[in-house]
This record gives structure tokens, sequence and C-alpha cells, in this order.
């Protein structure tokens, strides 16, 4: 029960926009399933790992000087942004024009940031995720929000992107105005 809550929660945040506005990685995401299976889980890997990365950080870094915490975490990203561009380079050559872009859009994207920023806090208040395994599975978690907002939005790109959508409205607007009301709905389910 705990992971469907977790998972309703993460879906509501990523479609509410609270951790940051994700939503252009969103619709990059929405655009083509080559793009949503890129992006989901590339996103999916940066979450997972650097969940792994600020628990060491948190027990390294003491309380009182909590800032900092948030400058390891953006260097934890970064590493991996860098580790990954060269990783991927190196061993998958033919892949790297095709992946780089959706390692740019999801690198320091609101659903990385978002779930490092605030795992230490639930993992505060939830002694469940105290652990190195419950901030894993916490990045985890988070990555399959993701997901689950993007196969949301893509089921509705096309139709909010048509002719029959007022010019003016189409898009961007439109997007945003869907996302509001999904993420209401899905809001009250928890």
């Amino acid at each position: 029960m705990f992971l469907i809550n977790d998972l309703i929660a993460l879906l509501a945040a990523n479609l509410i926009l609270s951790q940051a506005l994700g939503t252009s990685t969103l619709f990059i995401a929405a655009g083509s399933r080559k793009n949503l299976v890129a992006t989901a889980g590339v996103i999916t890997l940066f979450t997972t790992i650097g969940s792994a990365a600020s628990f060491f950080i948190d027990l390294a870094v003491p309380s009182s000087v909590s800032d900092l915490r948030l400058l390891f975490y953006t260097l934890v990203i970064a590493f991996l942004y860098v580790a990954l561009l060269i990783i991927v380079y190196k061993f998958g050559s033919r892949w790297f024009e095709d992946m780089r872009k959706y390692i740019h859009v999801s690198a320091f994207n609101c659903a990385v940031m978002g779930t490092l920023f605030t795992i230490n806090k639930r993992a505060d208040a939830d002694s469940a995720l105290s652990g190195f395994g419950g901030y894993v599975s916490a990045g985890f978690e988070a990555g399959i929000g993701f997901v689950i907002a993007a196969i949301i939005l893509t089921a509705a790109y096309r139709k909010l992107n048509s002719r029959k959508v007022p010019a003016a409205f189409r898009g961007f607007p439109a997007m945003l105005v869907y996302l509001g009301i999904i993420s209401m709905a899905v809001y009250s389910l928890k």
C-alpha cells in the first residue's frame, strides 16, 4: 500500500509541478514512444543513482549546514551527467547523437533535482526510508512517477495539438490546463 500511495504522491507532485517546472521534459517525452522510453529511462537512472549518492551525502553532511547538501546534490547530478555522456560516447558511439539530447534534458530536470532535494525530508518523516535501500527505492519510485506522468500526458498529446483546439490555446497552454485538471483528480485520490 505504501508503494501505491508513494507513486500517486510522486505522480501528483510531477503533474502539479510542485518540485519545479519540468513540463518541457514531459512534452519532449510525450512527443513519441522513442522519446518516452529514452527520457523515462534516463530520468529513472538519474533519480535512482542520485538518491543512492544522496544517502551518503546526508550521512556525511550535518543537518546544521543543510544548505551544503543542496550543493553536493547538484554536484552529484553534474558528475552523473558527465559520466553518462562519457560512457555513452565510449561504449555506444553510434547512439551518442540520439542519446545526448535525452541525457541533456534529463540531468537537471525537476524530477531528478526535486527527488534529491526532498528525499531527506521524506526519510525523516518515514523511518522505512532512512536506510540506503529506502533512498534507492524512493529514487526509483520518483523515476517511475515521471514515467506515469509522461504516459498520461502522451495520451492527450495529439488531441491537444490538433486543429480542433483554437490556435492561441494549442500546445503549451492546453497542456498546462490538462495537467492541472489531471493533477487535481490524482491528488484527490491521496
